[in-house]
């Protein structure tokens, strides 16, 4: 009996795809340099203004997260869709009507429209979808609306001041509040527009996303935690202003200049630390809901 020869299969790995990064870089070079007027002037936004400081570290964080996700991208093939030129050229009228109109918000949303326009003409819908979490962080880098910072700083003002003259008041210090002032009684304290808090709450917003990309893989702890910035911040802001009433009391000068610029930089660390907690207390939570669940 004679046995048949058993025929040996070989498998041919095909070689990684070349990606062509010159179009990409072309494009890309365009864009800055159409949109460099603009881009400038938002520099200096960030280098001039307090609340707009995280500015320069948002395209670092976002190219980062962009470039860990370098294998991914290679991976998908691309696929140029038509829509990219259409998203580009709407970004550019955009970007001209508010030029001439003084929108400078909308001037600036423009490079970004313009941005995902490039990337999805380029390479398709794929690669926007894989890039979609730096594309959105890239927002935190453009300053909010004149109108919506006006509204939010007036409010955050208002609950500044209130929560301040609550928490005075359980210090056991006499104190007194119309409007947005306190009167304590050693000085009155003006809870300025520069102290109601925004900034606290734009950066920490941006920091939640961050933390929450290299430590938390799940979408949902994502936005619990962005929205917990925001009584976050508003409560480190009051003890702020409560911290600044009680050292007021004991020496005027401790109230003001450098020492309440550094007293902000220890209640926003603070803030942070409560973020990390607020973290973890939700893993407890999402780990005991399904212990239950089972």
């Amino acid at each position: 009996m004679v046995s048949a020869p058993i025929a040996s299969t070989i498998s041919v790995s095909k070689p990684p795809q070349k990606f062509e990064w010159q179009p990409l870089a072309w494009f890309g070079g365009l864009l800055l340099l159409c949109y460099a007027p603009i881009l400038y002037r938002m520099g200096q936004q960030w280098a001039n203004d307090e609340n707009m400081g995280h500015g320069f570290f948002v395209p670092v964080v976002a190219g980062y997260i962009a470039w860990q996700r370098r294998d991914t991208l290679l991976a998908i093939p691309r696929r140029s869709n038509g829509w990219g030129l259409v998203l580009v050229v709407w970004g550019a009228v955009q970007a001209l009507a508010a030029t001439l109109g003084a929108e400078i918000f909308t001037a600036r949303l423009a490079f970004l429209i313009a941005l995902v326009g490039t990337i999805l003409y380029l390479c398709g819908t794929k690669w926007v979808k894989a890039l979609g979490f730096p594309l959105a962080l890239l927002l935190f880098m453009i300053p909010i609306p004149a109108i919506l910072y006006a509204a939010l700083t007036l409010r955050l003002q208002t609950l500044a001041s209130q929560l301040g003259e609550v928490m005075i008041g359980w210090m056991g210090i006499p104190v007194l509040r119309a409007g947005n002032t306190l009167q304590l009684p050693s000085q009155t304290l003006d809870i300025a527009e520069a102290c109601s808090g925004i900034r606290s709450l734009l950066s920490l917003g941006f920091l939640s996303l961050v933390y929450a990309y290299f430590t938390d893989k799940r979408i949902w702890m994502r936005w619990a935690l962005l929205a917990a910035t925001i009584p976050i911040a508003i409560g480190a802001n009051g003890v702020r202003v409560a911290l600044t009433g009680l050292l007021s009391e004991i020496n005027t000068q401790l109230a003001q200049g450098a020492y309440h610029e550094a007293e902000g930089y220890v209640v926003f660390i603070v803030a942070l630390a409560a973020l990390i907690i607020t973290h973890r207390i939700l893993l407890l939570a999402a780990k005991r809901f399904r212990l239950e669940a089972r």
